[in-house]
Formats: C-alpha cells, structure tokens, sequence
C-alpha cells in the first residue's frame, strides 16, 4: 500500500483563502463576493490586495447570488463565499433561476460544511447540499479532501466556464495530497490499488478511507481507494474500471446517504455492472452541536465505520 503523509493539519478553508489570493494576482476578471464572512471565507488577502474586485454584501445572500449573475455578464467570474448552509439551502430559488437555468459563470464556494462545522448546531450543518447542487442541470460539484486540493480547485475553477459548486469545511484536517498534482474536473484519483474491495470516499473522509485501507491491510484486505473530489459530472469510467476489479464498494462521504456521493455511484452500477455496495454516510437525520471528533464518531463517518463497512459488503461478494 502506498502510503501518505500528513504534511500539516490545515483547514480546507484556508486552501480556498490560497487559492482566491493567487486568482487574483493571476486573473483580473477574478471577483469576490462575501455574505459577512470575510475572516471565516479567508478572504481577507483578496479584500487587502484587490479591494476593487471584492463586494462586501452583507448578510444577504440570495442578493449576492443576484450581483454574481450579473456579473458575468460584463465578462467576470464571480466566486462566492459563506457557509454552505447559506449558498445552498437558503438562496436555491436564486441559483436554479439565475446561475443554473441560466448557465452563468458563478462559482458558489462553500465552507462550513456538514457535521464537522461543529458546535454550532444541526441549523448551521448542512447535510443535504451536494444533494441540491448536483440535481441541477449543468451545474458542477466539487468536494475537496483537503487544504492542497482545495487551493488547486479553486484556481481550476476559474478556468472552468459554467456554474460550479465547491464545497470545503471548518476544521483543520490532514494535509495530505501533494502541491503540484493537478486538479482535472471530473477526473478521480487513485491513492491506492487493491483487489478485494472498492472505497470510494470525497470530502474529509478520503484521509479515513486511507487509514481504513491501512487497518485492513494488517488483515489481509486488499483495498482500493478513490478518490472522488467531483462529484459531478461523476468519473464513471474509474468506478466502474475499479469495481469490476474489486467486486464490492464502499462509499464514504460526510453527507446525508440521501442524495450523496454513495447514490451518484449506486446509479452508475446499477446502470452497467451491479456489484455490492455499502455506505458511510449520515443516515437520514440532522446532526447536533458538538465538536467534529466527537460528531464523525457519533454518526459513524471515520476510519472504524469504512473498516466494518468494508468487512461487511464483502460477505455479499
């Protein structure tokens, strides 16, 4: 097995803060528009360094995904920032209208997202949100492992025309892919081959899926890890190239299983090979304060649940 090292915990946040301040220097067509979040987005740089490029809008984020529309109209990219709570669920009338149907050139970036945005609360952490990204026509999902792939997705993006969504999270997470991989939209990454099963994981769980694939090395699993930071459009040939290998899956994602990662790639099989799948995910409900240790090991999103996912998919093998 291949092994990877953490480099230096960081937050995934602060990879789209590298990110947006190299964007700037680099692409004048390159705006910012923050919902009052400035600190929390990082985008304290941008604002420092291009402060004719960056839109304080206020806790007003529906009006913000308005400016941004029309923004690129006049030929600029406009990223957004707030949490993902608040660039989803609360503005989703105004992405479907005015970015998705209309086929505009804003990148909704995300942070805060799912459980791991921690204490404060089931209202702040959203669990639905790659579901409602990735049901609207044309519009791209990306869901990034850490502080590396967050900064090489945000600047991809800018290269990238169409409506995206890119989601990213609060806590410091290990920092583990190397600095000059590049970032293909929608082509996943294979960390590590195996021959007895599949796992397939996006987001924070990825550097769980790789300390699963690990433990179960130690007992004679052989695992295969993916990893899959677009969601959509969905690297069909990988899933499909790996499983047929493999003959089992296990999907890992911190999100609701509704709507997620793990029914993305239950289509795919269902569609062209059927093979067995298991899935670590939310099941079905909203989360609670806490902190993101405690709130991964309550709901079953670490390396122990990927382990028992795996041991138990490859009995229906």
């Amino acid at each position: 097995m291949k092994k990877y090292t953490n480099t230096g915990s960081k937050d995934t946040r602060s990879g789209f803060g590298a990110g947006m301040t190299e964007l700037g220097q680099k692409n004048e067509n390159v705006v910012a528009l923050c919902a009052d979040l400035i600190g929390s987005l990082k985008f304290d740089d941008f604002k420092k360094n291009h402060p004719e490029r960056f839109f304080q809008i206020g806790i007003a984020e529906a009006n913000m995904i308005g400016i941004a529309a029309g923004l690129t109209i006049g030929g600029k990219i406009p990223f957004t920032g707030t949490f993902a709570n608040f660039s989803t669920g609360r503005v989703y009338d105004q992405i479907r209208q005015s970015v998705a149907y209309s086929d505009k050139n804003v990148k909704i970036c995300a942070s805060h997202a799912g459980l791991t945005l921690g204490e404060d609360g089931a209202t702040h952490q959203i669990l639905e949100d790659i579901g409602l990204m990735k049901m609207l026509p044309g519009m791209t999902v990306i869901n990034t492992c850490d502080y590396n792939q967050t900064k090489a997705a945000t600047i991809a993006l800018a290269e990238h025309h169409g409506p995206a969504y890119l989601r990213f999270g609060r806590p410091v997470v290990p920092n583990f892919t190397p600095a000059d991989e590049p970032f293909v939209i929608g082509k996943a990454i294979l960390l590590n081959e195996g021959t007895d099963v599949t796992i397939i994981a996006t987001g924070h769980l990825v550097w769980e899926a790789l300390l699963a694939a690990e433990a179960l090395e130690a007992k004679g699993i052989s695992a295969e890890v993916i990893n899959i930071h677009t969601i959509k459009p969905l690297d069909e040939a990988a899933i499909l190239k790996s499983v047929a290998k493999t003959g089992c899956v296990v999907t890992a994602e911190e999100h609701n299983i509704l709507g997620g990662l793990g029914e993305s790639v239950a289509r795919v099989l269902a569609l062209n090979h059927p093979k067995p799948q298991e899935f670590v995910a939310v099941q079905d409900s909203f989360g609670e304060s806490g902190t993101p240790e405690q709130l991964m090991d309550k709901y079953k999103l670490n390396h122990q649940a990927i382990e028992a996912a795996v041991e138990k998919v490859m009995k229906r093998k």
